[in-house]
């Protein structure tokens, strides 16, 4: 797909819509008819989604339910029942106004339901209640469903939601991201009549989303440091440089190396096995041991840079095919590793991606922001890349090596391809792969 220079234009703060006016453009676009510029490119895009995968705007799906004792365990799995008392008293202890808070896992699944009590009767009649699996696919756009497959905020008001059984609701839900992985830990959600939509809960909202974050990262950074005092003793006993990581690569303490706050650990087979030598990215050839709650990483190779000059004939896949993960597979001279990239990295890679001839930081700002002004933005997320990757992205102009074969694996939905992106150049992608005049690279 030729990326055009202002193929789109900048982005305009939309009026919102009123409510007789969401209802009447719901009703022309279940009858087939295209959503207009002036409902919101979110609420369009999921519409357009669930139209495609065949979603009875009256009926919906059954939805699905956990019973009691995976609904306990998802709890006890999922970390956030550290967070909820704080959450609670957070969000229900307002002006009155009745809300339902709801606390979601990663995908979609309801753990903890509180608020007022009339809403949750309510609530109860749609079939919103603790261990129901509230996604798009099933219950169609909602905030829940929007943040999990986008893991991005999401509002739906009234009208916006598709099935016409929630148009007296509006949601409002902010993700909480798991500080050790960068992954969804889960989602919060409050709910409430739409007639009483306050212009404050969105605010309020994202500060409980980022306090859970935080609490989460506090936790994560005492686990560090207990790893810290087992670590400094075992470290003292080599010469070389050596260093010990937790479980999810944050680096815990290091002996003889730079700084390397985290490290891409293999996530894939082979696995990483006991003594198993393997190559990181960041610092090449490793030999790695397990450690209680991590990893003891001893650099035996040349420097990174070195191996990662070793461009010819690696093979790039970049897998997109689940909304809620990306990955980058690289197998070549300096081994077999992954790599998971940022929403923003991810984007930048598969821009690169389709233009093999290599784009710069003008288009690529451009494609991302609609303004091609933005080039610090674009050229400082690109040095972060280059660091991971080495010799396997070129730049003036910005591109994949031309030794280097690259093909990206895309969700058999086009709508799911990096949901949560609103970059310009990846929403004419996505139409475009849904109208099937464009294909990714590879894809056959």
């Amino acid at each position: 797909m030729e990326l055009q220079r202002g193929s789109r234009p900048a982005p305009r703060r939309l009026r919102p819509l009123s409510g007789n006016a969401l209802a009447r453009v719901h009703e022309r676009a279940m009858g087939g008819d295209t959503a207009p510029d002036d409902l919101r490119p979110e609420i369009g895009d999921s519409w357009e989604r669930l139209r495609r995968i065949g979603l009875d705007p009256e009926l919906g799906r059954n939805v699905r339910r956990v019973g009691p004792a995976e609904l306990e365990h998802m709890r006890r799995e999922n970390g956030l029942d550290e967070v909820l008392p704080m959450l609670r008293s957070t969000l229900l202890a307002g002006d009155g106004t009745p809300l339902v808070l709801a606390i979601a896992g990663p995908r979609g699944h309801v753990l903890w339901l509180d608020g007022d009590r009339p809403l949750l009767r309510d609530a109860d009649q749609i079939g919103f209640e603790e261990g129901a699996r509230w996604v798009e696919d099933e219950v169609g756009t909602n905030g829940i469903g929007m943040a999990v497959r986008t893991a991005r905020p999401a509002r739906v008001h009234s009208a916006e939601h598709y099935l016409r059984s929630h148009h007296s609701w509006t949601c409002i839900a902010a993700p909480i991201r798991d500080p050790r992985t960068g992954r969804l830990a889960g989602v919060v959600n409050l709910s409430g009549p739409a007639h009483n939509g306050a212009p404050y809960l969105r605010q309020l909202t994202l500060a409980a989303g980022r306090l859970a974050e935080a609490e989460l990262r506090a936790r994560h950074l005492e686990s560090l440091h207990r790893l810290r005092t087992v670590a400094g003793p075992l470290l003292a006993r080599f010469d070389g440089p050596a260093l010990v990581v937790d479980g999810a690569g944050w680096t815990a303490a290091a002996v003889g190396l730079p700084t390397v706050p985290r490290l891409a650990l293999p996530t894939g087979p082979p696995a990483i096995g006991p003594g198993g030598t393997r190559w990181l990215p960041e610092i090449g050839e490793c030999v790695i041991e397990p450690l209680a709650d991590g990893w003891l990483i001893r650099p035996t190779g040349g420097p990174a840079a070195e191996v990662a000059e070793q461009t010819e004939g690696a093979r790039i896949r970049l897998d997109l095919s689940r909304p809620d993960r990306s990955e980058l597979h690289v197998t070549g001279a300096a081994g077999d590793w992954s790599y998971l990239p940022s929403p923003r990295h991810a984007e930048l890679l598969l821009l690169l991606a389709v233009h093999r001839d290599g784009l710069s930081a003008a288009r690529l700002a451009e494609a991302l922001f609609a303004d091609p002004a933005r080039t610090v933005t674009v050229r400082a997320e690109l040095s972060r890349l280059r660091r991971r990757l080495g010799g396997l992205l070129d730049h003036r102009p910005y591109r994949f090596a031309a030794a280097a074969e690259v093909t990206v694996a895309g969700p058999a939905e086009p709508f799911d391809l990096l949901p949560g992106s609103t970059a310009p150049a990846i929403r004419d992608l996505r139409t475009a792969l849904a109208a099937g005049t464009h294909r990714l690279p590879g894809d056959r």
